[in-house]
C-alpha cells in the first residue's frame, strides 16, 4: 500500500513540473535542467512538500548498510544568474541533470559541496547536527571561488525539505543516518576564463553508515611524502570540488598497500601534518590533545570543532597549532574526523617504511569524544550547546 501511494506521489509530482507548456516555461530549467543564463529565467514554483504518516522504511537492509550511494526519492535544486540571489527553490525527483559542455563547473571547476546528516530518534523525530555551519562554510568557499551562495536561511531551510521529502530513506536509531550533499555547482555557459554567469544550487540524499571499509576498527595510515594535498594561499581550506581528484592517486596507491588512506604533510617542509583525504587528523598524548591549525591548508571541519569543544568539556587540553611528525610518533592515540567518517580510531601510521601503533579500543579518548558525540547528533545526549535541530 504505501508503495503505490509513494509512486502515485512521485508521479503526481512529475506531472506537476510538466504539466503544461506554460508551466514548463515557469519552471524552466529546473525541470530539464537545461544550462541558459538564468537571467532570463524566473523564479521556479515551489511544488507541493511531499507528506507521510506512520513510521515507514524504505526496502534496506540496513545492517549491511555501507557508504555507498543509495539514491533515494528526491533532491532540491534551485537557480540563479551572477546577477541574482537564490530564490525558493523546489523539490524535484531523484535524477540526472543537464549541463551545457561549456558549463564553468565543467570547464574550470567552479564548484563546491558540503556534506552533513540526518539521524532519527528513538521517537522517530528527526535531527540535523549544526547545518548552519555548513552554510557558514559553504558561504566562505563560494567568496574565496567567486560564486553566488544561498543564504544562511536558505541553506538550512532546503536541508529540511530535502530530508523530510525522504523520510523514509532515514534509518532506524542506530542503523546509520542519511548522508546529504549540497552542491553549488557553476552552470553558466562560459568559454573564456571567468566565473560563471550563472549558479546551480542542489542537495541530493543517500542512506549511509561507516565510511571505511573497516567499519568501525582502527585504521591504518600511510604518510604521504610525493604529492602535496593543498599549498599556501591556495584553496585548501575551501570544500571546492577540485581539492579532492588530486588525492585519489596517492589514495589508490596507499589502499593498494593494504593501508586504509593517507595522512598528508605541509607541501613547504614535510615536517607538519595536514589533513588525511577527507577528515581531519588528532593525537593524544596524557590530556593533551593536539590537531592542525586551519591556517589556510587545512579545511575547517565542523565534526573537528564540535570534538575540540566536547574535548574541552571533558576537560582536555586542545591545541590547535603546527603538529609535526615527531609528535605524531610520539602519540599515544591517533584520530580522524569528519561528517563521513565520525571520530574515527587510528591503529597505525607509516612513515618512511616505520609503522608505529597507537592506543584503541575502550577507555580511549577517540570512544569517549565518539560517543559523546554521536549522543548528541543522535538525541540520546543532552544537546546544551545548541547544535542539534528537530525538523519534524
Amino acid at each position: 500500500m504505501m508503495i503505490q501511494r509513494f509512486s502515485s506521489l512521485r508521479k503526481l509530482l512529475h506531472q506537476a513540473c510538466c504539466v503544461s507548456s506554460s508551466s514548463s516555461k515557469q519552471i524552466g530549467a529546473y525541470n530539464g535542467y537545461a544550462s541558459h543564463p538564468s537571467s532570463s529565467l524566473p523564479l521556479p514554483l515551489p511544488l507541493p512538500l511531499p507528506s507521510y504518516s506512520g513510521e515507514e522504511y524504505a526496502d534496506v537492509d540496513w545492517d549491511s548498510l555501507g557508504f555507498g550511494l543509495m539514491p533515494t526519492d528526491f533532491m532540491y535544486i534551485n537557480k540563479c544568474s551572477s546577477a541574482q540571489n537564490f530564490g525558493q527553490g523546489q523539490l524535484s525527483p531523484y535524477g540526472h541533470i543537464q549541463l551545457s559542455p561549456s558549463a564553468g563547473v565543467l570547464n574550470y571547476g567552479q564548484g563546491l559541496f558540503e556534506g552533513t546528516k540526518a539521524y532519527r530518534k528513538e521517537n522517530g523525530k528527526l535531527l540535523l547536527f549544526r547545518p548552519e555551519q555548513n552554510a557558514i562554510r559553504m558561504q566562505n568557499g563560494a567568496e574565496r571561488m567567486c560564486m553566488i551562495s544561498p543564504s544562511i536561511d536558505h541553506f538550512v531551510d532546503a536541508l529540511k525539505q530535502t530530508v523530510l521529502a525522504n523520510k523514509r530513506w532515514v534509518p532506524p536509531p542506530g542503523k546509520g543516518s542519511l548522508y546529504l550533499r549540497p552542491l553549488l555547482l557553476g552552470t553558466g555557459p562560459v568559454l573564456g576564463l571567468a566565473p560563471s554567469p550563472e549558479y546551480t544550487f542542489l542537495i541530493y540524499a543517500s542512506p549511509v553508515r561507516n565510511y571505511f571499509k573497516e567499519g568501525s576498527a582502527p585504521l591504518n595510515l600511510f604518510v604521504e611524502e610525493d604529492y602535496d594535498r593543498a599549498s599556501r594561499r591556495g584553496t585548501g581550506s575551501v570544500k571546492t570540488i577540485s581539492n579532492y581528484a588530486p588525492v585519489l592517486m596517492a589514495q589508490i596507491r596507499a589502499k593498494s598497500r593494504g593501508f586504509s588512506d593517507v595522512l598528508y604533510l605541509d607541501s613547504a617542509t614535510k615536517k607538519n601534518l595536514e589533513e588525511v583525504s577527507s577528515c581531519n587528523i588528532f593525537i593524544a598524548k596524557d590530556k593533551y590533545i593536539l590537531t592542525p591549525a586551519t591556517n589556510g591548508t587545512i579545511l575547517a571541519g565542523i565534526t573537528r570543532k564540535s570534538v575540540i569543544e566536547i574535548a574541552r568539556d571533558h576537560g582536555y587540553q586542545v591545541e590547535e597549532r603546527a603538529v609535526t611528525v615527531d609528535e605524531l610518533i610520539e602519540a599515544d592515540e591517533v584520530f580522524c574526523t569528519g561528517t563521513a567518517v565520525g571520530v574515527a580510531p587510528v591503529g597505525s601510521v607509516t612513515y618512511q617504511d616505520k609503522r608505529v601503533e597507537y592506543i584503541t579500543g575502550s577507555g580511549t579518548i577517540c570512544q569517549e569524544l565518539n560517543s559523546t558525540l554521536l549522543g548528541i547528533q543522535t538525541g540520546i545526549i543532552e544537546d546544551k550547546n545548541g547544535w542539534v535541530i528537530e525538523i519534524n
